[in-house]
């Protein structure tokens, strides 16, 4: 490796597998796996099921399906009676629970959707009655770690997944900090920097977005000795043209660079869309993602060498 005293730096957004979620949706998933577990537990015990709207709620749900064109009184009209009838859903399956107590035992991932579902419940009545999105708001219920995170791209504007503050020395891509839920990279500089100094030694150059120029990391910069490519504040130095040209370079490295391992990494290594089940896969199936990348690239490197030894 060479030019290891030179960081670049960057988030990215690493999507799940997933539909895309709407209220209406989570809603008619929560009911109808909510109606199933309460037909199995009483065909199990041979006891007659309780009466609820679901068979109506089904045909209006797969009518306001079909529609093209969904209308904002027919979304509230879903939403309202689906609430109504996760609510009766809810009490009824804690009356056969208690019923049954003594004669079916539930594993444990029944009582653990059960309570995604009660929070999904929770957070949908609220945002229901109020018209404002929530926090830690729940999308899926098979995958209820996964939460809505906004990046304000004209494509996709909000994405679904985990999402990742990366640094690149010399090309490799290396993960400071993974999380399912949205966070603020541009405070993550600091650690980001004191990583590239405990794998690679002395940091000397920094290229990273406009989001990461923050008064905190312009200082913790210039104390450091570290040269970036962030606009320049204020008057212009002596050495400015200099300046300039070294931020020039630096921009050029990232955007294409870094945000073309991105693109690499996505479409040549499974990354697009993340199809593992359960989050502790999906943080595998991300660093192996990226350091299969990584040694993808190490590999052409020693091919080369030995080719221009050998010629």
């Amino acid at each position: 490796m060479s030019q290891t005293h030179v960081m670049l730096e960057d988030a990215t957004c690493y999507e799940t597998q997933m539909r895309y979620p709407t209220n209406v949706k989570l809603l008619w998933e929560s009911v109808d796996w909510m109606y199933h577990q309460m037909a199995l537990m009483c065909k199990h015990c041979k006891i007659r099921i309780p009466r609820s709207k679901y068979l109506d709620q089904k045909q209006k749900y797969f009518n306001y399906q079909r529609k093209r064109k969904k209308l904002r009184k027919e979304r509230t009209k879903r939403t309202r009676s689906l609430l109504l009838l996760l609510n009766k859903l809810n009490g009824l399956l804690d009356e056969l629970e208690q019923q049954l107590s003594g004669q079916i035992q539930m594993p444990a991932k029944y009582y653990s959707r059960r309570k995604v579902i009660r929070k999904v419940y929770r957070q949908q009545l609220q945002m229901f009655r109020t018209g404002e999105s929530i926090p830690d708001r729940i999308v899926s219920l098979s995958k209820s770690y996964i939460r809505p995170i906004v990046r304000g791209k004209e494509v996709k504007k909000v994405e679904f997944g985990a999402k990742v503050n990366t640094i690149q020395i010399d090309g490799l891509n290396f993960i400071e900090h993974l999380s399912f839920n949205a966070f603020n990279e541009g405070t993550r500089l600091k650690k980001s920097v004191w990583l590239a100094r405990q794998l690679f030694g002395k940091i000397t150059h920094l290229a990273a977005d406009a989001i990461y120029a923050t008064n905190a990391n312009r200082s913790y910069c210039t104390a450091k000795h570290i040269i970036t490519n962030f606009k320049r504040k204020g008057r212009a130095g002596k050495y400015e043209d200099q300046r300039q040209a070294i931020s020039r370079e630096l921009n050029i490295e990232r955007s294409t660079r870094m945000e073309g391992s991105f693109g690499t990494e996505k479409e040549h290594y499974s990354l697009q869309r993340i199809k593992a089940r359960t989050e502790q896969n999906e943080v595998l199936w991300i660093f192996f993602g990226i350091h299969t990348a990584n040694l993808a690239r190490l590999a052409q490197r020693i091919k080369a060498k030995h080719q221009r030894k050998a010629s």
